[in-house]
């Protein structure tokens, strides 16, 4: 028999066996491989593609890494960590999880012992052997421990009021006593900025009855004697009493930013007193467990009246109480320049010569106890101010101050930004400031009042920690380009930046508590984040610690968008991603997508946090389009002129700068003029409805998605720093808002939103349908989402929706 045919019957059973087995390898295979996108595989669960770490956290001792991830596709993702000397994740037990000490806290000067709270008690731990003693087991809630300025003592919160545990002794001391009650003679009433009024101290009674009172001790003799005995019992009692704890009457105002200083002198405190009047708008919820239509309580509209507070000085020597005086800070009455559009409104406020209302920050003491900085803040926001405290006056002398006639911004200028202010050592603080055009890094000495400032250039410094011993700063910033952040530092004199990281991308960097390691999160823009581990050393490399992404996702060839940049009719620099076709079709169409947000940055080179929107993009150029993605006037990312370049006119350079990049497409890429299509979520739909209403020759059709139609409608704190507030600047809001514009809706419309969203209310897009009903128009749908919020969850919401928009571009953009 030939060899080629003298196989035996166990191996003819082989075959047959193996060649379905063989088929079904390979259909697995091919089922994983992602050959042609469609809007139903891009929107599905994000699962499909692998879940990348987040949560990247030290463990104190600087040994271990935890993060949360999720490589088996479970319900919820999981904690892992790694070493420093074995980077392979491990799944952290229960166990382990319970007796994990939580990474906010404070630590004392050595850096040998952490305070913090967990689960409403306060423990302290002993980095040397690791050992952690719980201090407090209540069931009130004990809260943000610190070291007192002789580390004696461990001083937190309970109830609002100040308590001081001394170590070793085991000694708790009640350091303030808040009351919740009317105030009395002398107390601060928040908003004032004074003394409050006399409410139930002094004499007790009205004149009627003070004068029987009176009366009855002129006629008899015994009530004369009775009051000599009180007045004898209450000497004596005061003699043989310990001192009792000054009453801090607060009303119903709310107690915060209580500090001790170092010196254990003064407590200084914040009293806010809640707005009045203030409506709050309703969410209906539709689909519901119960079957009743319920209510969600919402938020409150811009120019609903807002908190008003006053900050204090507890004086724990003189037993006083007095409050911050903010009456001669430099500009405190100056108004904002816009009121010039309204004479009369400049009129009233001229002759008014009121005081801005303000908010002052939580103290910032030097740790020797002899300087004491705050943050002024006006409501209005149109200042910032640092100032340094004398303690024994309440007085404020100024030390520097940053003015905008838009708005104060840019990363690390708020007094809420962690590590952004503090100080180098007892004499020098640092903060940073749009000053120059760009958030950077200055120094002031808050004796002298010097300053000197550390960075500088054009870009930003985005994060900032002052190393342990105080001698370095660590900042993250795109010095290099826009879209490129790298880990960097520089001495606490200044000096040339030293740059850590290499990988060009973006780089989120967590330091080791021992300041030897990064922990990087880092991405590009085809690539999702993913953990890297690095010593802190210029030019070391960082070794990948995960792989998260699916087979089936790394088997698509996701595109790299060219970055580029062109200059808008303002003569600025604006920044986009292209997205080119391999095959244009034949109609030469094009979509702009626009992202949200407002101050966002989405032309860079990691990965976008609008992933979805990116796949989408990679499935249009698929199918013939050209994309363009811009960082338009207001993103993040390129310094305080963009930043605010559209104060007082939302839709205005933002969307001019939509329209020059449509017109960049069509001279030098080839698209075609009238098959140009947008779409966007949020800022974006807000863009997209000002694009459809107010440049209908230049988009044929749009998709807004959860889109701002009024913005008088919208929330107090992101509006009224843009927009000012409706009653006192309606101009910026009339020409802000798409509802007024809505009759030069010329192309296609698809209005797409979620009827339980709490951040852009469902109530916008009804009110604007009503708008376009009354207006006749009827190239336009709305898609309602019954059970989404803003930011939508079910991937059948997110596979309708996008369905739908490319329906849209699919029927309009390739029309003969």
């Amino acid at each position: 028999m030939h060899p080629l045919i003298a196989f035996s019957f166990d191996q003819f059973y082989m075959k047959k066996l193996f060649t379905p087995l063989l088929l079904l390898v390979f259909t697995g295979a091919s089922a994983q491989k992602l050959e042609v996108l469609t809007v139903e595989k891009i929107m599905r669960d994000p699962k499909w593609m692998g879940v990348s770490p987040s949560k990247i956290r030290w463990s104190n001792d600087s040994k271990k890494v935890y993060f949360n991830w999720n490589p088996d596709k479970a319900e919820r993702d999981e904690l892992y960590n790694i070493t420093t000397v074995n980077i392979k994740p491990q799944k952290v037990s229960i166990a382990e999880r319970k007796a994990l000490v939580p990474e906010n806290g404070k630590w004392n000067k050595k850096h040998t012992l952490k305070t913090f709270e967990k689960n409403g008690d306060i423990y302290l731990l002993e980095l040397k052997s690791g050992k952690t003693v719980q201090l407090t087991n209540t069931t009130d809630r004990e809260a943000n421990p610190t070291f007192s300025g002789d580390e004696s003592s461990i001083i937190f919160t309970n109830d609002n009021n100040l308590f001081a545990l001394k170590l070793g002794k085991g000694e708790l001391v009640q350091l303030t006593n808040f009351v919740k009650s009317a105030a009395a003679t002398g107390d601060i009433a928040a908003g004032s900025g004074r003394r409050g009024s006399a409410i139930g101290g002094g004499q007790a009674g009205n004149e009627q009855e003070r004068w029987l009172k009176k009366q009855q001790m002129e006629l008899f003799d015994i009530i004369k004697v009775n009051d000599k005995d009180r007045k004898l019992d209450s000497a004596e009692r005061k003699i043989l009493q310990a001192d009792k704890l000054k009453e801090i009457h607060i009303g119903d105002q709310k107690v915060g930013a209580t500090q001790l200083s170092p010196d254990g002198r003064y407590v200084t405190y914040r009293l806010t007193q809640a707005a009045e009047g203030a409506k709050s708008t309703i969410v209906p919820n539709y689909v519901t467990s119960s079957g009743y239509t319920e209510d969600i309580p919402n938020r409150t509209k811009v120019g609903s009246p807002q908190s008003t507070s006053v900050s204090c000085i507890f004086d724990k020597q003189r037993d006083t109480v007095y409050s911050i005086s903010t009456k001669d800070i430099p500009g405190i009455k100056d108004l904002p320049d816009y009121v010039k559009d309204y004479p009369k409104q400049l009129e009233e406020r001229k002759k008014a010569n009121a005081d801005r209302k303000v908010d002052i920050s939580a103290t910032f003491w030097s740790e020797d106890g002899k300087n004491a900085v705050v943050v002024v803040e006006s409501q209005d926001n149109k200042d910032r101010w640092i100032m340094k405290l004398n303690p024994v006056t309440g007085k404020l002398s100024l030390l520097d101050r940053q003015r905008d006639e838009a708005w104060i911004g840019g990363p690390g200028t708020s007094s809420f930004a962690s590590g952004s202010l503090g100080y180098t050592d007892n004499m020098h603080f640092y903060y940073q400031s749009e000053a120059s055009g760009y958030s950077h890094l200055y120094l002031v000495n808050v004796v002298s009042g010097e300053k000197k400032q550390l960075t500088s250039g054009k870009w930003e410094e985005q994060t900032l920690h002052l190393s342990n011993d105080k001698k370095t700063f660590y900042f993250t910033a795109n010095i290099e380009h826009p879209g490129v952040t790298h880990f960097y530092r520089i001495p606490v004199s200044g000096g040339t930046p030293v740059k850590l990281t290499s990988m060009k991308g973006g780089n989120e960097i967590e330091l080791s508590p021992d300041e030897k390691w990064l922990a990087i999160r880092y991405s590009y823009s085809n690539k999702p984040w993913e953990l890297y581990l690095q010593p802190n050393t210029p030019g070391a490399k960082a070794v990948q610690v995960t792989n998260s992404v699916s087979e089936e996702f790394k088997s698509y060839p996701w595109k790299e968008p060219e970055v580029i940049s062109f200059k808008n009719r303002n003569g600025k620099d604006i920044y986009a991603r292209l997205y080119l076709p391999k095959n244009p079709n034949p109609a030469k169409p094009a979509v702009v997508f626009v992202h949200g947000a407002g101050y966002l940055q989405n032309v860079h080179f990691w990965w976008s946090s609008y992933f979805r929107e990116y796949m989408f993009n990679n499935m249009l150029v698929d199918n013939g389009y050209t994309v363009l993605d811009i960082d338009y006037t207001g993103s993040a990312g390129y310094g305080r002129d963009i930043r605010t370049g559209i104060y007082r006119h939302m839709g205005g350079a933002d969307l001019t700068d939509q329209v020059d990049g449509v017109k960049l497409l069509v001279e030098k890429y080839g698209v075609n003029p009238k098959h140009v299509g947008l779409y966007g979520g949020s800022y974006g739909g807000f863009i997209t409805l000002m694009a459809l209403f107010n440049q209908p020759d230049v988009f044929a059709a749009g998709a807004g998605l959860r889109s701002v139609t009024d913005w008088a409608h919208y929330n107090h704190g992101y509006t009224s720093n843009i927009l000012n507030e409706p009653y006192d600047d309606e101009k910026a809001y009339r020409q802000s808002s798409p509802i007024y514009f809505a009759e030069g809706l010329k192309g296609h419309l698809l209005m797409a939103h979620g009827m339980v969203d709490q951040n852009v209310n469902f109530q916008d897009i009804v009110r604007l349908s009503q708008r376009l009903i009354e207006l006749h128009k009827s190239n336009w749908e709305l898609a309602p989402y019954p059970v989404e919020d803003h930011g939508f969850i079910q991937p059948s919401s997110w596979t309708d929706e996008y369905s739908r928009i490319y329906k849209l571009f699919e029927e309009t953009l390739k029309a003969k």
